[in-house]
């Protein structure tokens, strides 16, 4: 069973990061205005809780989840993706996120075969969220669809960054 000692500290990073590239990538597909943003967002915090209290989780997605809890750990992250998106046009932004998580899928598949598939999963799942958080094409919230194409586009990329067979 691999758990946070089982990578390095740059694989880990890795590793969180790709919890919030799977996201970002969908944010980036179609940005959905200050309201979609923040409900977008909700949703990606949103889906790390309910991965800690879901007694299905495997521990290596609740080690992620709980470093996610520090203040270290959150701080980390910040600076890793600012970093990772510092200089990144628009149009990058969702390029720089999927390229984290094929950079993801590749540490489960070195570092833990066994909990790779439900990791990936997992990741694509925090998309997906995102995804669904806030309709796309309506007005003032009301209207559109609840996944845009250009998001439904978005999450077929990141299944095939995380090796997921859809």
């Amino acid at each position: 069973m691999a758990t946070k000692t089982t990578f390095t500290p740059e694989e880990w990073q890795v590793l969180m990061e790709g919890v919030m590239s799977s996201g970002m990538a969908v944010t980036a597909a179609d940005p959905s205005g200050l309201w979609g943003l923040l409900k977008e967002g909700f949703a990606n915090a949103s889906a790390l809780q309910t991965a800690k209290a879901d007694p299905q989780s495997n521990e290596l997605i609740k080690a992620i989840v709980t470093d996610f809890e520090s203040s270290d750990g959150r701080k980390r992250v910040q600076d890793g993706l600012r970093k990772r998106f510092e200089g990144a046009k628009s149009g990058e932004v969702k390029t720089r996120a999927i390229e984290t998580l094929r950079q993801a899928s590749s540490v489960l598949a070195a570092k833990a075969p066994d909990e790779a598939a439900s990791v990936r999963t997992w990741l694509r799942t925090v998309g997906e969220r995102v995804a669904e958080a806030a309709p796309e094409g309506g007005f003032l919230g009301f209207g559109g669809v609840p996944v845009s194409e250009a998001e439904k586009a978005t999450l077929s990329e990141i299944s095939d960054a995380l090796s997921i067979r859809t």
